[in-house]
C-alpha cells in the first residue's frame, strides 16, 4: 500500500469523464485514484487516504452527499470538492455544511477545480443561473428535497437522514408537492 496523501481521489460514475479528469491532473504531475461507486470511494479512500476529493453528486446507487459526509467524517483532513451537472443553492449548502470546501457545476476546468480546494478562499459555490428567473426559496427547498429524495432511490428515511429533518416532514412536503402538481393538471 503506497501513501496516497499527494493524491486526489474522482468520484464519478461517467467514466469518460473521469478518464478525461485523470489524464488532466496526470499532466500536471498530479497523482489522481478513480472511484466509480460510493463503495469503491470508501475503499480507495481506506486505501490512500488522499488529502483531496472530486465528488459527483449524483452517483448511479447512492447520493453524492451522503458520500461527502462518509469522507469528511472518517477522513477529517481531506478536501472535498462536490462536482456536479446539478447544482442548486440548497445542495451546495448541504454539501458544505457536510464537509466539503466547495461546490461546482459542470463543466468546470481543471484549474477552477484545483482552485477549489484552496480553503483560504471563499467557497465559490458556482451556480450557473444565466438565462432563467431565480427560483424561490421555497422552490428551492423543494426542488433540493426532490433531488436527493431521487438520490436515494426514492427511500423517505434516508432523505430524511440526509437532510437532517424528520421523516414525516419529508413525506408531509412530498404530499404537498403531489396535491399542488395534481391540482396544476386539473
Amino acid at each position: 500500500m503506497s501513501d496516497g496523501n499527494d493524491a486526489i481521489l474522482v468520484v464519478d460514475d461517467d467514466i469518460p469523464f473521469c478518464t478525461a479528469l485523470r489524464s488532466a491532473l496526470r499532466r500536471r504531475g498530479i497523482k489522481c485514484l478513480i472511484a466509480h461507486t460510493f463503495e469503491d470511494a470508501i475503499e480507495e479512500a481506506q486505501a490512500w487516504t488522499p488529502s483531496r476529493a472530486v465528488v459527483d453528486l449524483r452517483l448511479a446507487e447512492r447520493s453524492g452527499l451522503e458520500l461527502v459526509g462518509q469522507l469528511s467524517g472518517k477522513h477529517p483532513g481531506m478536501k472535498i470538492v462536490v462536482l456536479t451537472g446539478y447544482g442548486s443553492i440548497t445542495t451546495a449548502v448541504t454539501a458544505i455544511k457536510l464537509g466539503a470546501v466547495n461546490y461546482l457545476t459542470k463543466p468546470a476546468e481543471v484549474d477552477d477545480i484545483l482552485k477549489a480546494f484552496d480553503t483560504e478562499a471563499k467557497p465559490a459555490l458556482t451556480l450557473s443561473t444565466e438565462g432563467k428567473e431565480p427560483l424561490s426559496m421555497r422552490e428551492l427547498e423543494h426542488q433540493h428535497m426532490l433531488n436527493v429524495y431521487a438520490e436515494t432511490g426514492g427511500n423517505v428515511s434516508k432523505t430524511a437522514r440526509i437532510l437532517g429533518i424528520d421523516r414525516r416532514t419529508v413525506q408531509r412536503h412530498l404530499a404537498r408537492l403531489r396535491e399542488s402538481k395534481k391540482q396544476e393538471s386539473e
